[in-house]
């Protein structure tokens, strides 16, 4: 649901463009996350649009280092889902690995070295997109009994009133508003490009957060939510609300070949046939979602 697109879900989640949405999911990241260099690569090369989809393999196309959405241990949400899906398929599991970033779709399933994206932002025009799974935003997240705990937005006067530090991605959507509050001068800037195989800019922010060195991180959602969760601090996650002129929130599906309606018409029959196993397995993981019905957080674990 995506990041400066690059897609890099896994720094930032989602830096749509002006407009629209190039990602992190984010991602969320952020994913994070944003497809844009891809452009040019649209669509399938099947020949006569013929669906070249594994009959006995789910081919997963995915960022070998980039919790929590995946990893070449299988230890992401998004790992689980494609386990889920294989399972009820009945098919072996494989995946394309290739870092979140220039390239990803253009050499991972518009080359056919896999069949299916398990997290993509609505509204990317690199990929088709199935119905989506789950639905989210920025977070702010903060520590248990600080000045700033209980903070749910960023017009909260403790944070106008410059009381605080504040840790950002670099261009990311929240940045906006901060600019737009006067409050830039409280950001500790990390970086949105880094190489994900040694580095992590929100693990880093969330490290400097329980130290201290910020009184506030703003992350892609399921990121702060997995942080959160595995902080030996108590942290707290709230999701920020919509702001005019900045989009936040994303709804993430899957992304398939735009040749292939028989194989997304099936993931979408999976997806309804096994909500409340992928809700368990976003549950587990701490992934903070907005109802569909409206602004309501869907508290997790």
């Amino acid at each position: 649901m995506i990041v400066s697109r690059i897609f890099k879900r896994g720094a930032a989640a989602l830096v749509p463009p002006a407009g629209a949405v190039a990602i992190v999911f984010a991602a969320a990241s952020g994913f994070a996350q944003h497809m844009g260099p891809d452009a040019g690569a649209k669509g399938s090369d099947n020949a006569g649009g013929i669906e070249l989809i594994d009959p006995k393999t789910l081919r997963v196309c995915a960022d070998p280092n980039n919790l929590p959405f995946s990893n070449e241990k299988g230890e992401g949400f998004e790992n689980k889902i494609a386990e889920l899906l294989a399972k009820k398929l009945g098919k072996d599991l494989a995946y394309a690995f290739y870092p979140g970033a220039t390239g990803f779709v253009r050499n991972t399933l518009n080359a056919h070295l896999c069949d299916v994206i398990l997290g993509m932002p609505q509204g990317n025009d690199l990929v088709q997109p199935t119905n989506p799974y789950y639905r989210t935003t920025y977070a702010i997240v903060t520590r248990a009994g600080s000045d700033l705990d209980g903070v749910q937005n960023l017009d909260d006067p403790r944070l106008t009133e410059k009381k605080g530090r504040i840790g950002l991605v670099a261009n990311t959507p929240p940045g906006n508003v901060l600019a737009r509050n006067g409050m830039i001068g409280l950001v500790k800037p990390y970086p949105l490009m880094v190489d994900t195989r040694v580095d992590s800019s929100s693990a880093a922010m969330i490290h400097d957060l329980e130290k201290g060195d910020i009184d506030a991180a703003l992350l892609w959602g399921p990121i702060a939510g997995y942080y959160a969760k595995k902080s030996n601090v108590k942290l707290n996650v709230a999701l920020l609300p919509e702001t005019p002129g900045v989009r936040m929130a994303f709804r993430i599906g899957f992304g398939v070949r735009n040749s292939d309606q028989n194989w997304k018409r099936e993931l979408n029959n999976l997806l309804g046939q096994n909500r409340a196993e992928i809700d368990a397995i976003l549950d587990e993981y701490g992934v903070p979602r907005l109802d569909e019905s409206g602004p309501t957080l869907r508290k997790t674990p």
